[in-house]
């Protein structure tokens, strides 16, 4: 756990001075310039408390109550407009601050006013650091939720510390110029429009575009690392050009179904280096997969390769076999697939992913895990070392793992709480009239007309329609049921979708440019929608 909570400090301390912490810092250098010595503590004690306060409580409480996520931000947008007021207008600030002299320790102090201005950075901080807090969290969910409020906590206080500097750097800077105390007034007026001009800027967004500048790779790379990845799984998947051994390979168990062979053991396939793809054909990671393995199936197959798709269902559809069998067909598997409907094989690799491959050598033992997408040129190096080949690699495909932040894959059925949902009170399990904001706020989604929302899946039925604000070049959504679906994107019209057949993921968009929009979609009735993910 030590470690956990250094890894979630060091990137907090990281995060603060990234460029979606510079709309907050002229703010924290502004404060901590005016008033007492001890205003800077105050104004970092009510950074603390407002960013860990509302991730960890007030978030939770407005996803129960269907409120939208933003309105945590708007209040501290609201907060800071007032701090400004109270700069630019003294006898406003006096009246304001009176009720908050009993947070001071001695009369005329203005700790509580410090506090409250710290308070609003918190809130207002929540868009950047709670992007990159999710990001080094979403591995530790196994570890309790105890766990995850520490280190909520310990990136809050990694965020504290270096604004603390620059707090206490603009009470020097202040302190040291005559200027500033000849002209108090003039100076306390110019911090005022500071802070509303950030305040505006903040309005329109300014942060959230900075905030998608540079920390989450780092932060993705020390979650990355082996010592931590030990912490999460008890596992290190170190990636490297060696090969390593994790011991024998766990057989083939609980699947239903084979697919383009008679059923396999791993006893029958000694003798040959075998690929073990756990892929599910409505993944869009998985698909971005396929032609890579099918170049290695059409180059090393002959040479000794065997690859087994272990298909392990994500939703129900998935492990009906006439949907897999059909779904293989028209994405063009030849390797053999095996149904995994109840997770048995899944569990026996304590597999977590879709992709993950485990490649597993002539005498059985698993001598490579990797989970997700990329990394495909080293996988074709350890399958030639594998097999013995010499020469270079034969395999010349681009790899199309997207690199940019987007929005994160979008649940539609109540079982998984209807995350980031933000439209009117949800009526799960019946048919109801929905209605859905002007505007959906970042990565939220909403719905409009008439829905019957199902554990999965939700069903159109008259005049429906859904509302999505996503970030991101490529939008897919998974689809079952007949029917027709419009598109459009900020009030743009694209190509209608024709629902049908087996259910399945659907492009919604793909454009070459990453889009942060708003996209409606209008259903038939009859037409289901299970998630939405993103490329």
């Amino acid at each position: 756990m030590a470690l956990l909570l250094g890894v979630a400090f060091l990137v907090g301390v990281i995060t603060a001075v990234s460029p979606c912490a510079f709309p907050v810092l002229p703010i924290v250098f502004a404060g901590g310039a005016s008033g007492g010595k001890r205003r800077p503590l105050a104004i970092i004690a009510g950074v603390v408390v407002g960013f860990t306060g509302s991730l960890l409580a007030v978030s939770w409480l407005l996803r129960q109550l269907h409120l939208p996520q933003d309105l945590l931000r708007n209040i501290s947008v609201a907060l800071l407009f007032v701090v400004a007021a109270t700069l630019l207008v003294p006898r406003l600030g006096q009246v304001l601050e009176r009720p908050l002299a009993r947070f001071s320790r001695r009369p005329g102090g203005d700790l509580g006013g410090g506090f409250v201005l710290g308070l609003a950075l918190g809130l207002v901080f929540v868009p950047c650091g709670g992007l990159i807090l999710a990001s080094i969290i979403t591995g530790a969910a196994s570890v309790g939720s105890g766990t995850r409020d520490a280190m909520a906590l310990a990136y809050a206080i990694g965020i504290a510390l270096p604004m603390l500097a620059v707090a206490y750097g603009g009470r020097r800077a202040a302190g040291g110029l005559q200027v500033f105390r000849a002209h108090a007034a003039q100076v306390r007026a110019g911090l005022g429009l500071v802070i509303a001009a950030t305040a505006l800027l903040i309005t329109f967004h300014v942060d959230r575009s900075l905030a998608n500048i540079g920390t989450l790779g780092l932060a993705d790379k020390i979650q990355n690392s082996c010592a931590v990845q030990k912490r999460l799984t008890g596992r290190c998947h170190h990636e490297s050009s060696k090969l390593a051994n994790f011991g024998p390979a766990p057989a083939f168990t609980g699947i239903s179904k084979w697919f383009n062979s008679k059923p396999l053991t791993l006893r029958q396939l000694r003798g040959k280096v075998v690929l073990v793809d756990f892929w599910t054909y409505s993944c869009i990671n998985c698909l971005r997969t396929l032609p890579h393995l099918k170049a290695w199936w059409k180059d090393y197959h002959r040479a000794g390769l065997e690859i087994v798709g272990v298909h392990t269902p994500e939703f129900g559809f998935e492990a009906v076999p006439h949907n897999v069998g059909s779904a293989s067909r028209q994405l063009g598997v030849t390797w053999p697939v095996a149904l995994d409907p109840k997770y048995k094989t899944w569990n026996a690799y304590q597999n977590q992913y879709w992709p993950a491959e485990y490649l597993i050598d002539k005498r059985g033992d698993i001598r490579n895990e990797h989970f997700g997408e990329g990394e495909y040129g080293r996988t074709e190096g350890l399958i030639r070392q594998l097999l013995g080949e010499s020469g270079p690699a034969k395999a010349e495909l681009a790899d199309m793992t997207p690199t940019e932040l987007t929005t994160p894959e979008t649940y539609l059925g109540y079982s998984h709480q209807l995350a980031d949902y933000v439209g009117s009170h949800p009526v799960p399990g019946h048919a109801a009239d929905y209605k859905a904001p002007r505007n959906v706020t970042q990565n939220g989604w909403a719905l409009s007309g008439r829905w019957r929302l199902g554990r999965e899946y939700t069903t159109a039925a008259r005049d429906a329609k859904l509302a999505l604000h996503f970030h991101a070049k490529a939008v897919y959504l998974v689809m079952g049921g007949r029917g027709r679906v419009g598109v459009s994107v900020d009030g743009h019209a694209l190509p209608t979708i024709a629902v049908k057949g087996i259910s399945r993921l659907y492009t919604v968009l793909s454009e070459p440019v990453l889009l942060d929009a708003q996209l409606r979609l209008s259903f038939t009735p009859g037409v289901s929608v299970y998630s939405f993910t993103f490329g």
